[in-house]
């Protein structure tokens, strides 16, 4: 699986001066768009539109001082119509504009080319089943939040303090109606990713909830309605939050890259027993997944 990524990221950046085909990237990777694009920004850190804009903005650096071109066949070349879309785009990255650069002969950015390689750490095994799930409902209450890699969620922590008595008990009776066995059980979050992200400070939609028939009434409460599919479930112990963030990491950087599934639209959920900052719990994170339409292998 790496292997086929980093073919990926050669191909995408044989066509920094052109267009990038992100379609064909995801080919190369043997993977779906949707998959390579969370993929990437789980183990890079940045959204994929983002590092191809710094590496554009990486090589056209190097070619405002070299001064062999002028300003407007340099942004031509990486993709921009206008002189004013390519000065933004310029200054974003290296704090300075394209004119100002070329006179002053200005310190400038580089981001670097990114490779994907194997890093043993430990060979910590992970516990996980998959489970295959009919429609559902989740219902209670969302919220707008970042995503924190490490540490505490503030802004996720204080939508769970907002609850009010009155809609914990009535989440608490609506999971008691549904049948035995109905998964994940009790009050759970779940989080939809609303640009398909997975870098420091991706948008959410984050919800406190429980699981649902899909024709349950909602009344006062918010509800989001999820298809039949596939779910790969991990088991966890440990300190909160560090355990479930490492966790998540090891998921998109170890299991997948290692795996015959890849990642499909849908909530993130997590069922965990709330704790002290540091108090050890244990936990379930379910992932949508599908199965490795490609055939090839991992």
């Amino acid at each position: 699986m790496l292997e086929r990524l980093n073919q990926a990221l050669d191909h995408l950046e044989a066509s920094l001066d052109g267009e990038v085909d992100m379609a064909e990237v995801a080919r190369i990777a043997a993977v779906s768009e949707y998959h390579f694009r969370r993929l990437f920004s789980a183990l890079a850190g940045m959204p994929l539109p983002v590092y191809v804009r710094r590496r554009r903005m990486t090589l056209a650096g190097a070619e405002v001082l070299a001064g062999e071109l002028t300003l407007l066949d340099v942004a031509v070349r990486y993709g921009y119509g206008s002189a004013e879309a390519f000065a933004r785009a310029f200054r974003s990255l290296h704090g300075i504009g394209p004119g100002e650069a070329r006179r002053t002969g200005a310190v400038l950015t580089a981001q670097p080319r990114m490779s994907f390689r194997v890093v043993v750490e430990g060979s910590t095994a992970m516990r996980y089943r998959i489970v295959e799930k009919a429609a559902f409902r989740i219902v209670g209450r969302k919220a707008r939040v970042p995503l924190v890699r490490d540490g505490v969620n503030t802004a996720a922590e204080a939508h769970v303090e907002s609850l009010d008595e009155r809609t914990v008990v009535r989440m608490k009776e609506l999971a008691h109606r549904e049948p035995a066995g109905q998964e994940p059980a009790g009050i759970l979050s779940a989080a939809v990713y609303l640009t398909g992200g997975r870098e420091e400070g991706a948008d959410a939609d984050y919800w406190i909830g429980v699981v649902t028939g899909p024709g349950a009434a909602v009344e006062e409460l918010d509800a989001l309605d999820v298809p039949a599919g596939t779910w790969a479930v991990f088991d966890n112990h440990g300190p909160y939050p560090s355990a479930l963030q490492e966790l998540w990491r090891d998921v998109f950087t170890q299991w997948f890259p290692s795996n015959l599934y890849t990642t499909r639209p849908g909530p993130e959920l997590l069922l965990t027993r709330p704790v002290e900052t540091g108090a050890e719990t244990d936990s379930q994170l379910w992932i949508p997944v599908e199965r490795d339409g490609t055939g090839a292998g991992i």
